[in-house]
């Protein structure tokens, strides 16, 4: 079983379609994907009108379960509760937020607004975690992302470590943006491994965790 929370399309940075992203997925022998593409305020319903079509086709023609959403973006902190709000109205059934990764001038505050937000399901790449941010995000039930994306995986074994010191949820995604970016079920466990997970703690991550997310979303 194989489970991606999130990619992109050319609908934001992406290269493929929505649906040749869907249909490689398939090909990697996915079993979930949620199709992400980066939005602010101002062009959810553009982005959003269209994945929740192509991800309804999808789920109901192509042997896999396909979910629209966004990942909020540069979307300054004090709006990221209104942006996560209006995504889930417009049908998105997961809303990420660009967390605070070293590798972008992501504002400060963007990971702690995320976490106080009820309609954040998962704070992607978020650099250099706090210790209250982890807790934030297991009383808030927000997963915390270890990613495979170059250049945002370089935090990723500290994530690991701050977020299973006080017990917080983690997830693998890929951040896939072109075909040769997917998931398959030996990288999950190579990112999943080299954040330097406990070998006992992988199961839950790379399909207890996404399970319960789907569960979320179909619920």
């Amino acid at each position: 079983m194989l489970y991606d929370f999130h990619t992109h399309t050319f609908l934001s940075d992406g290269v493929l379609s929505p649906v040749e992203l869907i249909r490689r997925a398939v090909a990697n022998g996915y079993t979930a994907i949620a199709v992400t593409d980066h939005a602010g305020l101002g062009d959810q319903e553009r982005v959003l009108d269209i994945l929740v079509k192509e991800c309804e086709m999808a789920t109901a023609e192509m042997g896999i379960m396909a979910f629209p959403g966004v990942e909020l973006t540069h979307v300054p902190p004090k709006r990221i509760a209104e942006a996560a709000r209006k995504a889930k109205s417009l049908g998105a059934k997961i809303v990420l937020v660009h967390g605070e990764t070293i590798k972008e001038p992501v504002a400060e505050g963007t990971n702690q607004a995320a976490l106080e937000s009820p309609d954040v399901d998962i704070l992607v790449h978020p650099g250099m975690l706090t210790e209250a941010e982890a807790e934030m995000a297991k009383k808030a039930g927000i997963y915390l992302e270890l990613t495979a994306r170059a250049g945002h995986s370089l935090t990723n074994g500290h994530v690991a470590r701050t977020a299973m010191s006080v017990g917080a949820s983690l997830v693998v995604d890929s951040d896939g943006h072109g075909p040769g970016d997917l998931l398959t079920e030996e990288l999950a466990q190579q990112v999943a491994i080299g954040a330097g997970l406990p070998h006992d703690a992988i199961d839950a991550v790379l399909h207890t965790n996404p399970q319960a997310i789907i569960a979320n979303m179909v619920g």
